[in-house]
């Protein structure tokens, strides 16, 4: 497999979840042991310099690529969850959508001061919900060494977002 055919995998679902979006689907990168493994690989290669102690998954397509990684590199993995889903004392962060306002949250006791962490997520739209996971990852004393993404979508600016706070993003297929 090579990257044209990786990229030709991901499907585009016009109108969802709602009229006037442009579904970038990644179930077909997932769904054979080929793209799987080279998903896997990209990954791996993507971020096997970055100077990490844990990696911080967004939910929930985020949770595929952090457990990738996560093992991948020999690291602990941390979920970052809509209000609500996860046990224990927590803490959250209002972030905004196309109608409205949510919630994350992230166990209170998932990051040691001064842990170097490094998010993780499906796509990168505009930027909302990075930026709330980035805020929770330093409300627990992390340092946000940088995002990956399998999919950036640039006409959304949510990487020239992302970079104007001072992070690092890495992507491995972009859109136009």
């Amino acid at each position: 497999m090579n990257d044209a055919q990786f990229k030709n995998l991901v499907r585009s679902w016009k109108d969802f979840p709602t009229k006037g979006i442009s579904f970038k689907d990644i179930n077909p990168l997932l769904s054979t042991p080929d793209s799987l493994n080279y998903l896997d690989e990209k990954l791996y290669k993507m971020c096997t310099n970055i100077q990490m102690n844990k990696i911080a998954a967004i939910e929930s397509r985020g949770f595929i690529i952090g457990s990738l990684l996560a093992k991948s590199l020999n690291k602990g993995l941390i979920l970052i969850r809509k209000e609500g889903k996860l046990p224990g004392p927590t803490i959250k962060q209002s972030y905004n959508i196309e109608y409205g306002t949510r919630n994350m949250e992230i166990q209170n006791d998932a990051i040691l001061d001064g842990e170097k962490i490094l998010i993780v997520d499906d796509l990168l739209a505009t930027g909302g919900t990075a930026i709330a996971s980035a805020s929770l990852v330093e409300k627990l004393g992390g340092a946000v060494v940088g995002f990956v993404f399998i999919i950036c979508l640039n006409y959304l600016e949510g990487m020239n977002k992302l970079r104007n706070h001072g992070y690092n993003v890495n992507c491995i297929m972009e859109y136009y």
